[in-house]
């Protein structure tokens, strides 16, 4: 990512110097703009009439220009870093974001395979319920069959001993009447 911010050719802490032209002394030039007495006229001031009517030497506010530059380059230096750091600042929070975003997009896939997971359980489990709903059925037919068949059997067999019972009472009433005929007749 290129840093937003200013961008400064060059080499930083070298300020960058304004062309500075040597200019000569020119005496004919001077004569010409003298208006007042050579009192009043020193050595680089330009006399200034205040309100009272006198002369008086114009005292100049402006720092040198080495002075200037010397702010200037200090301000330059602050702002860089300070735009520096903002750069940095900038990159961090897009390589947070991207983390951020990194991880919401790994959440969003565990969370879909989590729901395919849980989807993929509780259709095993209908399944499961639905298999033993019908192991349930198919039991309640196989006993009810089985309990049918059962009855069946202990009818057929207690209609056998029935038939068996009777047989026997009959051969026993029969024996007892053939001893009594036997005795009758003996």
């Amino acid at each position: 990512m290129a840093p937003s911010g200013r961008k400064h050719g060059g080499k930083a802490g070298k300020p960058a110097q304004e062309d500075q032209t040597i200019t000569t002394y020119d005496f004919e030039e001077e004569r010409k703009e003298l208006s007042g007495s050579e009192e009043d006229i020193r050595e680089g001031d330009t006399p200034v009439i205040d309100k009272h009517g006198k002369k008086r030497p114009l005292v100049t506010t402006h720092a040198p220009d080495d002075v200037g530059q010397k702010l200037n380059h200090e301000f330059s230096q602050q702002f860089l870093t300070l735009f520096q750091q903002w750069d940095v600042d900038v990159q961090k929070s897009e390589e947070q974001e991207e983390k951020l975003a990194n991880m919401l997009r790994q959440q969003q896939k565990v969370f879909q395979q989590a729901r395919i997971v849980q989807s993929q359980r509780l259709k095993t489990i209908k399944q499961l319920y639905e298999q033993f709903l019908k192991s349930m059925e198919e039991l309640e037919k196989s006993n009810e069959n089985l309990l049918a068949g059962a009855q069946n059997e202990l009818r057929k067999e207690m209609a056998m001993l029935q038939k068996k019972i009777m047989m026997d009472t009959q051969q026993q009433e029969m024996a007892t009447v053939r001893k009594s005929l036997q005795s009758m007749l003996f």
